[in-house]
């Protein structure tokens, strides 16, 4: 039984590829032994290939340019710089923070920034602004000694008014001595 069935689908298949075979064939033109009958014009058809082109769809590439730039935007204002406790002098990781920030700033000459100054809670809430105002124009210098253009450079002291982590202990008061960043165009 099964013998018959591979037998007649192979006699399917064949009858079916011999059919294809003959409905893509070429047709003669004009009579046999190449003389036309009289009153018979032939037509030359003349078939050009063209090369395919590559078509770059600009609008695709600008919004993955777009999508890029967004996203080191982002990673841009979500690296802070961080302070010890009363102090407003950048340490190294910090130093190195800010000069990644110099590279995208360069590239991205559209973009300007707000530097932000925050504090921990200890402290008068006067004292604090002072000091998150030392914290941003610390930063400030430090890209503009990078070559980044003052103009595009804008600072604001938040004090202790917007805490990183609200907690009261060491890991929060730490987390809250920064400066935070803000893109703007």
């Amino acid at each position: 039984m099964e013998k018959r069935i591979i037998t007649g689908l192979t006699a399917i298949v064949f009858i079916c590829s011999v059919f294809f075979m003959t409905s893509c064939a070429k047709k003669q033109v004009g009579a046999a032994g190449g003389v036309n009958p009289p009153g018979s014009e032939i037509e030359e058809v003349v078939v050009i290939k063209e090369e395919p082109k590559v078509v770059v769809i600009e609008g695709v590439e600008a919004e993955k340019a777009a999508a890029r730039r967004a996203a080191l935007a982002a990673d841009f204002e979500n690296l802070n710089v961080y302070f010890d406790y009363d102090r407003s002098n950048l340490k190294p990781d910090s130093q190195q923070v800010l000069g990644e920030k110099a590279d995208f700033l360069r590239a991205n000459p559209s973009y300007s920034v707000l530097i932000a100054g925050n504090c921990d809670d200890r402290g008068t809430e006067e004292y604090n602004l002072a000091l998150g105002e030392r914290r941003a124009m610390s930063a400030k210098k430090f890209l503009i000694a990078l070559g980044i253009s003052p103009d595009r450079l804008k600072t604001i002291s938040y004090g202790e008014l917007r805490p990183a982590d609200p907690a009261n202990n060491p890991v929060a008061w730490a987390l809250n001595r920064r400066d935070s960043f803000k893109l703007f165009q």
